[in-house]
């Protein structure tokens, strides 16, 4: 497996430690003031591929779901800033975090569930999108914006 900027690619895994390596890899071209958007449908994988990220890029904390604080920040080589959009209901909510502010800083934003509000998110940015095909199997696609 490996990545160039431009991303475009597609993975297919069949585990949560296959994702995991996915993560780490998209982690070595990320670089401070980068955008990557999360989707798919709940238990996914979305936070199992944040997790990989964050261990690309060295994050010391624990790195789970932001459900309920709905941002978590993490230190690593650089700062980490993840979003989870699910429990929010409009726009105004999610620019109430901040959010303008993280994604124009110094760090990387990792947002779950963006494209609930597509007209927020940057021109420039990383989508991934993951596809359950079954219990364990997932399509995971990366596109450069």
């Amino acid at each position: 497996m490996s990545l160039d900027r431009p991303i475009d690619s597609c993975f297919t895994t069949n585990d949560a430690e296959s994702t995991l390596r996915i993560g780490h890899l998209l982690a070595q071209v990320l670089a401070p003031g980068d955008v990557v958007t999360l989707s798919g449908e709940l238990g996914s994988g979305k936070t199992c591929l944040v997790q990989g990220i964050c261990r690309g890029l060295c994050v010391i904390d624990d790195v789970t779901s932001p459900t309920y604080t709905l941002v978590n920040e993490y230190r690593g080589d650089i700062p980490v800033y993840h979003f989870d959009l699910y429990r929010l209901e409009d726009e105004i909510s999610v620019l109430d975090l901040g959010f303008e502010e993280y994604i124009d800083g110094r760090g990387v934003c990792l947002v779950e569930w963006a494209d609930k509000f597509p007209f927020i998110l940057p021109d420039t940015r990383i989508d991934v999108a993951i596809e359950m095909l079954d219990e364990s199997k997932r399509i995971i696609r990366i596109i450069e914006v």
